[in-house]
C-alpha cells in the first residue's frame, strides 16, 4: 500500500535506524527532561513553557480538558466543539491556509506550521495563547507518537501538566528525540516541501481535477468523491474529508519524491486515458522541480 492519507513530512530522512539505537530504553521507565531540554533549544523557547505529550492528539486532549474550546469550521475534528476560546488550526487543517499575521485564538495548532513556514512556532504562546504541535508530522514517525504542549501562564500550564497521566511519553520516544532532531533542517525542508506540493498540484491539475493547494503539506481534490475509491483499487490510499464537513473531496498528503510514479499512473489509468499526459504537462515529468 502506498498511504497518502496520513500527511508527513516527504523529505525527512527513515526514523528507523535513529529509534533502533534506543531500542535500551524500554527497559526503564521514561524521563522526558532531556528530550524536552532538546526540543525546547531547538524551538527557542523556555522549556518551563513546554510539555512533551504522546503526540499532538494527547496535547489537544490535555488542553481541551482544561479549557474547552469552539472552532470556526472547517476544521481538525478533535478539537472540543462545547464551548470555550476558539481553537485554530495554522495552517487550517483542511484548507492549508495560513491565519492573518493578527488572527486571534485561545489555541493554535502549530501541527504543520513548521513545514509550512519552515520556523517552529508564531510565538502565540507569549500572548496569551496555548500551542498545541505534532513533532510526529515533522519527523515522520507518527508511530512513535510525540507532540507537544507550549504555554507562558505558569498557572495554565500547571493544570495541563496535572490532567496528563504519569509516564504518558513512552521511553523509546524521550530517549530518541534529540538524535532524531539533528537532521532537522526546517527552511530547507519547507522549501523542498513547497516543491513536491507544486509537483503535486500540477499533476493533479493535468487530470482537469479541482486542486486546492495551500501551505500544508497536501492537496485537495474536491467535487471527485470517487477518486479516493478509484486509487484504492491501486493500492493507493488518501484521506476522505468528509469528517471535516467537506463532502466529496479528498486530501492527497504530499509523497515522497520517489512516489511520484506510482501515483501518475494511477491517475492516467482512473482519471485520463490510457495515454501518456500531453507533452508539457506535469504528469509527463514527475520529478519535482527545484524551489
Amino acid at each position: 500500500m502506498l498511504d497518502l492519507s496520513a500527511s508527513l513530512c516527504p523529505v525527512a530522512p527513515d526514523p528507523s535506524a535513529t529509534v533502533q539505537r534506543h531500542l535500551g530504553a524500554i527497559a526503564h521507565y521514561p524521563d522526558p527532561a532531556r528530550a524536552t531540554a532538546a526540543l525546547a533549544e531547538a524551538m527557542g523557547v523556555e522549556p518551563e513553557h513546554l510539555l512533551l505529550t504522546n503526540g499532538g492528539a494527547e496535547a489537544i486532549a490535555l488542553t481541551g480538558s482544561v479549557l474547552g474550546g469552539t472552532v470556526e469550521e472547517p476544521d481538525f475534528s478533535l478539537y472540543p466543539r462545547a464551548g470555550g476560546p476558539l481553537w485554530r488550526s495554522n495552517p487550517n487543517n483542511p484548507l492549508g491556509t495560513l491565519a492573518p499575521a493578527g488572527a486571534k485564538a485561545g489555541v493554535w495548532d502549530e501541527a504543520f506550521w513548521p513545514l509550512a513556514t519552515g520556523t517552529w512556532t508564531r510565538g502565540d504562546h507569549l500572548h496569551g495563547s496555548v500551542v498545541v504541535g505534532s513533532l510526529t508530522k515533522l519527523l515522520a514517525c507518527p508511530g512513535l507518537r510525540l507532540g507537544y504542549v507550549l504555554c507562558a501562564d505558569d498557572a495554565l500550564m500547571w493544570r495541563i501538566r496535572r490532567s496528563q497521566p504519569e509516564w504518558s511519553v513512552n521511553g523509546l520516544a524521550t530517549a530518541a528525540l534529540a538524535d532524531l532532531m539533528r537532521p532537522v533542517d526546517l527552511p530547507a525542508w519547507s522549501s523542498q516541501t513547497a516543491a513536491l506540493r507544486d509537483q503535486l498540484a500540477d499533476l493533479l491539475r493535468s487530470y482537469e481535477l479541482s486542486v486546492r493547494a495551500g501551505h500544508g503539506p497536501w492537496a485537495l481534490v474536491e467535487g471527485s468523491g470517487a477518486l479516493r475509491a478509484k486509487l484504492l483499487t491501486e493500492g493507493i490510499v488518501v484521506r476522505d474529508c468528509a469528517s471535516f464537513g467537506l463532502d466529496g473531496t479528498v486530501r492527497i498528503a504530499v509523497p515522497r519524491r520517489g512516489q511520484f510514479p506510482r501515483l501518475e499512473r494511477a491517475l492516467r489509468r482512473h482519471c485520463g486515458t490510457e495515454s501518456e499526459p500531453r507533452p508539457g504537462t506535469p504528469g509527463a515529468d514527475t520529478r519535482p522541480t527545484a524551489r
